[in-house]
């Protein structure tokens, strides 16, 4: 049974989108691959998830990296820096870019860490996303300053690390997954 209260539900395209975009016939409907088909002019649109980056950075205190959103979704909380990958970008390009623009960074270098889908409600639909999180090496921090869509950032220990803090449900369990992933990796090194 289809929860309509549930915001992700209520807002997902195939309750949002009902014209078809080539002929603005009403004759445009949802299938169970994820698309939509026009019974009159032939038009099938698919409902893809949409790539994001988001960079797990540490100063040299080992303290992680937050960015603070200044617009909702989640305004006011906490967030990974990065942002939605442009048309015929890359992941590792736009999460430089985005670096750039939110706070003025530069990355030295990036490894893949893992992938996590996520949903993001804006305007009225629901938005479904790949975010892909990198770690990343920044030399200096003197720069910093918040920009574009960031209203502040702070480093916090894992012990400061409050996951209600955190907005998006992706970038809890990316910042989960690191914080793990720090405790295996800094074990293995003692031992």
């Amino acid at each position: 049974m289809v929860d309509m209260n549930d915001p992700v539900t209520k807002y997902s395209p195939q309750y949002v989108f009902r014209f078809c975009p080539a002929c603005g016939t009403r004759n445009f409907h949802y299938r169970k691959d994820q698309s939509f088909a026009c019974e009159d002019c032939g038009f099938v649109f698919y409902i893809n998830a949409a790539a994001a980056v988001a960079a797990l950075i540490e100063d040299h205190e080992g303290r992680l990296l937050f960015s603070i959103r200044a617009k909702d979704p989640m305004k006011g909380k906490l967030d990974l820096p990065g942002g939605f990958v442009d048309i015929m970008e890359t992941a590792e390009d736009a999460l430089c870019r985005e670096l750039g623009e939110e706070l003025n960074l530069e990355v030295l270098d990036m490894s893949f860490f893992t992938s996590v889908p996520n949903t993001y409600m804006y305007g009225g639909i629901t938005y479904f996303t790949l975010d892909l999180a990198f770690v990343c090496r920044v030399e200096d921090f003197t720069s910093i300053t918040a920009g574009d869509d960031v209203g502040g950032y702070r480093f916090l220990t894992p012990d400061e690390i409050d996951p209600d803090d955190i907005g998006l449900p992706s970038i809890k369990k990316i910042v989960s997954l690191y914080l793990e992933w720090k405790k295996t990796k800094n074990i293995s090194e003692q031992v």
